[in-house]
């Protein structure tokens, strides 16, 4: 304790909230060298600790937000549906000409009807070649959104409980374990009309290192990942 307390004087350390691996098996945090990825070339189905269902992974989900005192919409993508949740702002490029007449204005969040969500300008965050050139913002959820939300003072949101659960920030779906979380969110949005298409998505899947079943091997094998 003496020593962190130097140290802390000195201006050699300090404490705050960061992002960091989590695993709600073991309900720690775990380093970066204890993660493995799967690296997955297709839609491809898992099992999750804690659910009864294998989980499709390898999706790129395009939902809509609705924007306040107009009838456009904005497009945006992700591999996290449930993380929508936890939106504070949709980003674009301050130079793209399909967006610049919406920065500063308001989205109206389907869900959780009392937030409103602010298009905002990030040049560093969104590549307005990628995808629609619109980007959700999770800042509590995502590194990249985490250096967003520090350089736009955005909120910072966490809808997630230790074990895996959606928090009471997550409105209607609070207490349900975030992977039925994002199929019954997927379906409410899409009776909402605001679901616009899944697509195939190449991505890499972090996994606990240290609660790799047998099961786990498997799937390494059928995908042609070597077995450290």
């Amino acid at each position: 304790m003496e020593g962190f307390v130097r140290l802390y004087d000195q201006g050699l350390i300090y404490r705050a909230n960061r992002l960091c691996n989590w695993s709600c098996k073991l309900q720690t945090g775990i380093s970066d060298l204890e993660v493995e990825f799967l690296d997955l070339e297709k839609p491809t189905e898992i099992v999750v600790p804690g659910h009864k269902e294998k989980i499709t992974f390898g999706t790129l989900t395009y939902f809509a937000y609705p924007i306040i005192g107009s009838s456009e919409r904005i497009i945006v993508a992700t591999t996290r549906l449930e993380t929508m949740l936890g939106d504070t702002a949709v980003a674009v490029n301050s130079k793209d000409p399909r967006y610049t007449h919406l920065i500063g204005k308001s989205l109206l969040h389907p869900i959780i009807k009392d937030r409103k969500i602010k298009i905002i300008a990030d040049d560093i965050l969104v590549d307005m070649k990628f995808g629609t050139g619109a980007v959700k913002v999770t800042p509590a959820h995502d590194p990249n959104d985490f250096d967003c939300g520090i350089r736009n003072k955005l909120e910072f949101i966490n809808i997630f409980t230790s074990d895996g659960k959606i928090n009471e920030n997550g409105g209607v779906y609070k207490g349900l374990m975030r992977f039925d979380c994002r199929k019954l969110l997927f379906e409410d949005l899409q009776k909402l009309g605001l679901i616009i298409k899944v697509e195939p998505n190449k991505m890499r899947l972090g996994m606990c290192q240290r609660l790799i079943t047998l099961e786990d091997v498997m799937i390494k094998k059928l995908l042609g990942v070597e077995i450290l």
